[in-house]
């Protein structure tokens, strides 16, 4: 048998010591893909690394001996490997990890990666994203994420309405005080309203009256009678889940707890929080409130959420950026502001030179005609009902000074118009919105090219 020949490829052994190295856990190369740069085949256990041009090259097109833009195929080379653990006491191959990173870009989502990753559920893949990655477990070089006091959201501290004494003891007012008419007959001493619910329940056994034993028909009319009872029973539970319901959420003062939910406007919205008032029989007041400030703090980050996209597409990459611009926004409007109150005042604008101090216009001097006024666009971001808008709703909404709900309640009455006629008038558009004149027309013309109406 002949001697194996010294110039022969890379030997099995050979390659394993050019795989990623073990004791730095990370690739030097900024190059490293999941598919063949040639081919764009997903890349298996071995792969090949052009040393030269930092190309990763699958072993079939390798074998062929492709060449491609400046590589050429006897560049040097490097066989790589992704069938080994990247981190320590870690079973996720770097071929997994590629997939996982690669899937968190494209896909976003826990579930869609691991339909690429077959052998890892959801949560295996959350669990070592957030282990090895966001707590940066894997390896000491990872990037960290810069924490400082612009990139800190403040959490403000939830001003709850009731306290445990205000639940547990009912309101008790002077009877010459506002607050003691204010609360509509409620009688603190007897925790009683004096016009209570279902006030007619006791008609329901007043007239009953105890039957013979000797009566033919005893069993029959005593069955009756506890019927009768038992409806009873059941009005009176009724009427004191509805006592504890008022007294426990605090609604004997009504002006009070509307007060109170006209803080959600611009989070949860009226319409919303009219509809989540209705399980209040299902929790208490403070359980009640905590629910209601999760959602107002879910709407609060969505508002920022917005606005922080707003900030993206100006180019803004900084809080300390974002505030620089704000504030720069305000003043070139205080600035608007002024320059229209300068324009019209008579005594500074170079157009009214020509009047004479009683008013009237010298020869030859022609008084300007007066122009329309224009108005400040409107920064709809972070106003209820935004996320429901189209990009061209929402340039409609800022430039006719539109609030997002209203312009979808007046859509609504014109498409509800225009299907019940088949067809809408600018003149009963006006005449049912009852707006500015120039504001419905604008209005009008969007829905007419957009094609919600059709044009009569």
């Amino acid at each position: 048998m002949a001697a194996p020949s010294s110039n022969t490829d890379l030997t099995e052994e050979d390659a394993a010591d050019l795989q990623f190295p073990k004791d730095d856990g990370l690739v030097t190369t900024n190059k490293i893909t999941a598919d063949c740069i040639n081919c764009y085949q997903s890349l298996n256990d071995r792969f090949i690394l052009c040393a030269k041009c930092d190309l990763c090259i699958c072993c079939s097109c390798f074998a062929s001996g492709v060449e491609f833009d400046s590589h050429k195929n006897d560049h040097p080379y490097r066989v790589m490997r992704y069938d080994f653990p990247l981190y320590e006491h870690s079973d996720w191959t770097a071929q997994e990890e590629l997939l996982l990173l690669d899937g968190l870009l494209s896909l976003g989502n826990y579930k869609n990666i691991s339909k690429k990753l077959t052998n890892r559920t959801p949560d295996d893949i959350k669990s070592h994203y957030e282990y090895f990655y966001l707590l940066k477990k894997g390896h000491s070089s990872l990037p960290e994420i810069s924490s400082h006091e612009n990139s800190e959201f403040i959490n403000p501290a939830v001003p709850f309405r009731f306290r445990v004494v205000d639940i547990e003891e009912p309101p008790r007012y002077a009877a010459t005080s506002a607050s003691y008419h204010s609360v509509a007959g409620y009688n603190a001493a007897r925790s009683d309203f004096e016009l209570d619910y279902d006030m007619n329940a006791e008609d329901l056994i007043a007239n009953l009256d105890f039957v013979d034993s000797d009566d033919p028909n005893y069993q029959i009319l005593t069955d009756l009678q506890c019927a009768l009872i038992q409806i009873y029973n059941w009005r009176l539970r009724e009427r004191l889940r509805r006592r504890k319901i008022i007294r426990n959420h605090g609604l004997i003062l009504l002006r009070k707890i509307t007060a109170w939910l006209h803080r959600y406007d611009s989070t949860i919205t009226q319409p919303v929080y009219n509809r989540l008032t209705k399980f209040m029989q299902c929790h208490n007041g403070q359980d009640f409130e905590y629910l209601m400030e999760g959602l107002h703090r879910a709407g609060e980050l969505k508002i920022h959420i917005a606005r922080l996209c707003d900030f993206h597409k100006r180019g803004i990459k900084s809080l300390k950026e974002a505030r620089l611009y704000l504030n720069l926004k305000q003043q070139r409007e205080e600035n608007m502001r002024d320059l229209k109150t300068f324009y019209a005042n008579p005594i500074f604008n170079f157009k009214f030179r020509g009047l004479s101090s009683d008013g009237h216009h010298h020869h030859g001097v022609s008084q300007p005609a007066k122009k329309r006024g224009t108005f400040t666009p409107l920064d709809v971001i972070g106003m209820p009902g935004l996320e429901k808008l189209l990009p061209k709703e929402r340039d409609l909404c800022r430039n006719c000074r539109l609030a997002p709900l209203s312009y979808l309640e007046l859509k609504a009455t014109l498409i509800g118009e225009n299907n019940k006629l088949g067809y809408l008038k600018l003149l009963t558009a006006r005449r049912l919105l009852k707006i500015d004149v120039n504001k419905t027309r604008r209005l009008y013309d969007f829905l007419v090219d957009e094609g919600y109406i059709t044009k009569g």
